[in-house]
């Protein structure tokens, strides 16, 4: 349904993503993959997204590299650079995407939840944030300061972000007066990923309504 793209980074390096368009002047999300890399799962999310008339990007924060190994997947996910894939390849495709002046947000999943947390709070391009099960380290970055509106989907049975975390995460938010929606779901870990063995299909239908009610209602 898409096609790998090169788009350009604020630093000026050239960098790969997986890009969906609806039209020129559609509003954009930027889709942020779990620690798998791009795979094809995560471009069936931004093919997803693109249903609802949105202009989807995946920035190819592995640079190619893709596994099905969970070992694997953490040894990729520790050594990748989260302020330079924030402020970079994150930024430069909501760059890419609005670049006709048109709304763009951010959804991310796992280690991509984590990193939409991260943009909201380190770069001025996004204009929402949805975080599925995912959040940063409290010295990455102070969620307090962000500016823009914030959706959350978590899982209550999750060994990866534990619940305190999402707590946490939730008091910061209402402390720095952001405006935001958190939701907590009764299932485990990336709940969302329909290839995997935590898959909720309940959990993840309404968490799916919710974040495309929530970009028509922040991004159109």
């Amino acid at each position: 349904m898409g096609e790998m793209i090169t788009f350009e980074r604020p630093d000026g390096q050239q960098t790969n993503g997986y890009l969906v368009e609806v039209s020129d002047d559609a509003p954009g999300i930027v889709v942020i993959q779990e620690w798998w890399g791009l795979n094809d799962q995560i471009k069936g999310v931004a093919d997803h997204l693109c249903e609802y008339g949105f202009n989807t990007l995946v920035p190819d924060l592995y640079k190619g590299k893709v596994t099905v190994e969970a070992e694997e997947a953490s040894h990729m996910m520790q050594n990748l650079d989260f302020a330079d894939a924030a402020t970079q390849d994150i930024r430069g495709a909501l760059q890419y995407l609005k670049r006709g002046g048109q709304k763009s947000g951010l959804i991310g999943f796992c280690m991509g939840g984590a990193l939409t947390i991260l943009t909201a709070v380190h770069t001025q391009e996004p204009d929402a944030a949805v975080p599925w099960y995912g959040v940063p380290p409290e010295e990455y970055g102070d969620t307090r300061t962000i500016k823009i509106p914030l959706q959350g989907h978590f899982a209550l049975e999750d060994t990866f972000f534990a619940p305190a975390q999402v707590d946490a995460l939730e008091a910061r938010l209402k402390e720095g007066d952001v405006t935001h929606e958190i939701y907590r779901y009764q299932a485990p870990h990336a709940f969302g990923n329909e290839t995997g063995p935590n898959y909720d299909a309940d959990a993840t239908n309404r968490a799916w309504e919710r974040s495309t009610e929530f970009f028509s209602k922040h991004l159109k």
